[in-house]
């Protein structure tokens, strides 16, 4: 059976280990969290290799680069053959403590409103 040249994206976010069932990988399509060169993309939508994409998983946003396919999970060894991650580094820790005091609300402030959160999460970058 050759290889193939195309696979779902779903299947292969799953293969590559950035999500922990087929459907999770799915249902972030389907949410607009993933993108293949900088479009929104549905979970029926192929990849092949060289394509690249933004997807934002559970841990954070992550840059890949797909260097092959796999339709099947296996070790998180192989699973790591199939991109190149182009993500930049986290900030520094100081800059994490930081973000963090900057970004809390004092107790007994109330709910946040609509405008506070879309604040928190730009400023978390969300």
């Amino acid at each position: 059976m050759p290889e193939p040249t195309e696979v779902r994206i779903d299947k292969w976010l799953w293969a590559a280990r950035m999500f922990k069932t087929r459907s999770l990988a799915s249902d972030a399509c389907g949410a607009g969290h993933v993108k293949v060169g900088g479009v929104s993309v549905k979970a029926a939508k192929s990849v092949r290799v060289g394509d690249r994409l933004e997807v934002r998983t559970p841990g954070g946003l992550r840059i890949l680069e797909v260097a092959a396919l796999g339709e099947r999970r296996g070790p998180a060894s192989v699973a790591r053959t199939l991109y190149v991650d182009h993500t930049p580094p986290p900030p520094p820790k100081d800059e994490q403590a930081l973000l963090v005091e900057t970004a809390t609300r004092d107790r007994g402030t109330g709910r946040p409103s609509k405008r506070d959160l879309r604040d928190l999460r730009r400023l978390r970058g969300y």
